[in-house]
């Protein structure tokens, strides 16, 4: 029997209405509504994620609006829940005519940015169950549009809080546009405030056009069942350097994907991962070359403690024709427990001769020679394991641009491997 759908087809459009969103946009809603329910599921190796919580729950629920501002010296963007973005621009971002808006006015402002670009090439909005419910279901989101030749010298902040206060299902969208010729710094941090049974529908689209360089660094710490998808699209000669902090403590479906399109895109993916308690984070990382001379890299490394489950799915795609390209990667789990279960899939497609493929993975524990000397120096076994774990996630932390969050990152993942460490004690 069919499950019932998260709300009925009036409601949805009464949201519609009520948030001014545009015919198309209306549209695109209404359409996937109707057939989310039919689409197949999103299907990631080894990881079985059916019977999470995805499609339970409310999202839309009446919330009161906040506009306050927010002072800044750099370029911010601030949305907690699905309360209206707060949004301050640095003069550089000012004069260099950036666009950032709240989700909904940007529909009305720049209605053709959203028809060409939003769900159509990064993540279709009936590419599956997940996507579908998500063009139904959204309820929160910002746009950025960085203009052609514009290279900004300043980070743009971004800062992301699921409120699972409400009792609503947070449905979030960021659709990222960087120019012809543009360069531009993100930093990200996504979080929510509890960890509750309360789930989140998370996709963030990049679209990269010819020329195009992004720098692209997130830490995330949701805490509550999470779909989490970031698609990148890239055309000729575009270049995305991914480096992502996953320190989430909630049970995490993240589907990260990027498409190398244009003759001569670029993009270097790097990830680091801890996984504690009782927790599951599936990773699925892909690229796929379609253009010629293109080149993905992807570098995995990820830390489990207690009884978590770690699952990194590395695929390199070549497709035919995609002649000269290159596609390697690197996937490795370090376990620091009996009982936690640890997954590197390193998945290869080549459809093309004229090309370079390889990878790397290991699932295995911390070098006891390693322990050993550090502790006959003097150091408890604790202090020296979370010595050896920061080593082992280094080559990810050294490529994040900024030393603010870098040194954000490293907090985390001492704060996270300490909580972890008093969990598998207190157990033992």
């Amino acid at each position: 029997m069919k499950k019932q759908p998260f709300t009925t087809e009036v409601n949805l459009q009464a949201f519609s209405q009520a948030h001014h969103e545009t015919a198309a946009m209306s549209a695109i809603r209404t359409t996937a509504f109707q057939q989310y329910l039919d689409l197949p599921l999103a299907e990631f190796p080894k990881i079985n994620y059916r019977r999470w919580p995805l499609y339970d729950g409310q999202p839309f629920i009446e919330s009161s609006a906040s506009n306050g501002q927010q002072e800044s010296v750099t370029a911010m963007i601030d949305q907690q829940g699905v309360q209206p973005a707060t949004i301050q621009l640095s003069q550089e971002a000012q004069a260099a005519g950036v666009v950032a808006l709240d989700f909904f006015k940007a529909q009305a402002q720049y209605p053709e940015l959203f028809a060409k670009y939003y769900m159509t090439l990064a993540l279709k909005a009936d590419a599956h169950r997940l996507a579908a419910y998500h063009a139904a279901a959204v309820n929160s989101g910002v746009l950025i549009y960085i203009p052609k030749n514009v290279k900004l010298t300043e980070p743009l902040t971004l800062n992301f809080q699921q409120d699972t206060t409400t009792g609503q299902t947070y449905v979030h969208h960021v659709l990222l546009v960087a120019g012809e010729n543009s360069d531009v710094t993100i930093l990200e941090s996504r979080q929510s405030d509890h960890k509750q049974a309360i789930s989140a529908n998370i996709v963030e689209e990049m679209i990269l056009e010819r020329d195009a360089h992004v720098h692209f660094t997130a830490i995330d710490r949701m805490q509550t069942v999470a779909y989490l998808a970031r698609r990148a699209y890239l055309m000729k000669n575009a270049r995305l350097d991914w480096a992502l902090g996953l320190m989430n403590d909630g049970d995490i479906l993240a589907d990260f994907n990027t498409d190398l399109i244009g003759e001569g895109s670029h993009a270097e993916f790097k990830a680091v991962a801890i996984a504690t308690g009782s927790q599951l984070q599936g990773v699925t990382t892909r690229i796929t070359n379609y253009g010629q001379h293109t080149e993905g890299n992807i570098l995995q490394h990820g830390v489990i403690l207690s009884d978590a489950t770690l699952i990194f799915n590395g695929i390199g795609h070549i497709v035919r024709g995609a002649r000269d390209s290159d596609a390697q990667q690197e996937n490795r789990v370090l376990m620091l427990s009996r009982t936690a279960r640890g997954d590197a899939n390193p998945i290869l497609l080549i459809d093309e001769n004229d090309v370079r493929a390889g990878h790397a993975a290991s699932v295995g524990r911390v070098d006891q020679a390693q322990m050993y000397y550090l502790m006959s120096r003097g150091l408890s076994k604790d202090v020296a394991e979370r010595l050896v774990i920061r080593g082992f996630l280094g080559s990810v932390l050294a490529e994040i641009p900024s030393t603010e969050a870098r040194d954000a990152l490293k907090d985390t993942i001492e704060r996270k491997l300490i909580d972890g460490q008093k969990h598998r004690d207190s157990a033992e």
